[in-house]
């Protein structure tokens, strides 16, 4: 009869450190940036220094707990800078479930058969971190965060 008891508190106690690792990465540190707020402010990279993305219909998210957490959804208004930053080697990261209108699979495989171009939107926008977005020819934009490899022989425990 013990052994069940404890078979029982392991099992429910393994369901409920689970529940909450889930919880905690789909839900816990995200917030929704304010459309309004300079958070929303999207840049790109030209060869003459950063410009203003004239955009709309901002949707993002953040999180203080990666560098790697910011995704962001919005519409081009007007044409792209012609002397734009092209980005070589876009990752799209997968974001949380909820947060729908953004997906790394999708913009992945648009970036790969050409529906897509990738751009740089900030270098270094935090330590060792790229700033990237996916244009597509219809004025729909998705932006996330991306590790560079300027610096590859630095080791891990900077």
């Amino acid at each position: 009869m013990n052994g069940k008891i404890v078979g029982l508190a392991l099992i429910g106690s393994m369901a409920a450190a689970g529940v909450g690792m889930w919880y905690a990465q789909e839900y816990g540190f995200y917030d929704r940036i304010d459309p309004d707020s300079p958070a929303a402010q999207v840049l790109v990279q030209t060869t003459s220094g950063p410009v203003p993305l004239n955009a709309s219909s901002f949707e993002g998210i953040d999180a203080n707990s990666s560098p790697l957490r910011w995704r962001a959804c919005l519409r081009l208004d007007g044409p792209l800078p012609g002397d734009v930053i092209p980005f070589d080697d876009p990752q799209p990261l997968n974001g949380p479930g909820w947060f729908d209108c953004y997906d790394a699979a999708s913009i992945g495989s648009d970036l790969e058969s050409g529906a897509a171009i990738a751009i740089l939107s900030q270098s270094e926008i935090r330590p060792d971190v790229d700033r990237i977005l996916a244009v597509y020819p219809d004025g729909r934009i998705y932006g996330w965060h991306q590790f560079n490899d300027k610096t590859p022989e630095r080791g891990v425990m900077d």
